[in-house]
């Protein structure tokens, strides 16, 4: 199919960097969810068919980013202070283990220290912005579709199982 040749043009005769290639893949059938993908290969475990030669590929991705918040100066400036903090107790704690000096002194000042110094990188970076990115969020990258592969030697044994396979099926291609 398409995507075996693609793969094998542009890297070669094994595939995939760490093995996750197939020699010379088929197609088994695509599904919407994932859960579903993978109750097919367990099918397929289940009546003892070779499962090392198939491969779980989820398609069409998208990249969905949520939003958590706004960034305020406030915001900024004081997570900085905090994460400057915790660094620099991390710091004084292992600076304590190798010196006879207050430990408690140390552990304190290297607090200090660091929340000042995440302060001031905090608003250096949240400076240099320029306000261009005013919030705070996460991006995930997901699959709308997952497509169940496995090498050419076995595609037909396979397919005659899944089709045995009580329940909605795949999408046979």
């Amino acid at each position: 199919m398409g995507f075996g040749r693609a793969q094998q043009s542009q890297q070669g005769q094994h595939g995939l960097i760490g093995g996750l290639a197939l020699k010379y893949p088929r197609s088994l059938g695509v599904f919407d969810e994932y859960a579903e993908a993978q109750r097919a290969v367990d099918y397929l475990s289940d009546k003892e068919f070779p499962v090392e030669n198939c491969m779980i590929v989820g398609t069409d991705l998208k990249q969905i980013e949520r939003v958590l918040g706004r960034l305020t100066w406030g915001r900024v400036l004081g997570g900085g202070a905090i994460s400057g903090a915790w660094f620099g107790a991390f710091i004084g704690l292992i600076m304590s283990l190798f010196t006879n000096a207050n430990t408690l002194g140390v552990i304190v000042s290297t607090v200090i220290f660091g929340a000042v110094f995440g302060f001031v990188w905090a608003a250096m970076g949240y400076g240099m912005t320029r306000g261009r990115r005013d919030f705070q969020s996460v991006t995930q990258v997901v699959a709308t579709r997952y497509e169940v592969l496995t090498e050419h030697t076995v595609a037909e044994r396979a397919r005659e199982l899944l089709e045995q396979m009580p329940g909605a099926g795949p999408t046979l291609t």
